[in-house]
């Protein structure tokens, strides 16, 4: 997986399937996150939907979250503030993404 440092943070690349059965993040595909939401792609409400969520799972307050490309694709690039790469990759290793 791709892992971008920027001056805030860091960028990496999401795909976001809506409307599934639950919130949760499936694994690695084509170098991206791959997350399902349950939120309906309408009117901006994945992208909500995918901040919260993401919030939770990284455990960092939403407002660090942002979508800076792809608001109405299912690929993204989120930027995550406050958090490096090394976390990031720690994370994925403790949620069994990474081997």
């Amino acid at each position: 997986m791709r892992i971008n440092s920027c001056e805030k943070g860091i960028r990496f690349s999401a795909i976001i399937q809506p409307r599934s059965s639950k919130n949760e993040v499936t694994g690695i595909y084509n170098n991206a996150l791959k997350i399902r939401l349950t939120s309906p792609p309408v009117d901006g409400a994945a992208n909500k939907a995918c901040a919260r969520f993401l919030s939770k799972w990284l455990e960092v307050s939403s407002s660090e979250i942002n979508i800076v490309r792809g608001q109405s694709s299912k690929n993204k690039i989120i930027e995550v503030t406050g958090l490096s790469d090394k976390q990031f990759l720690e994370i994925l290793k403790t949620k069994n993404l990474l081997k």
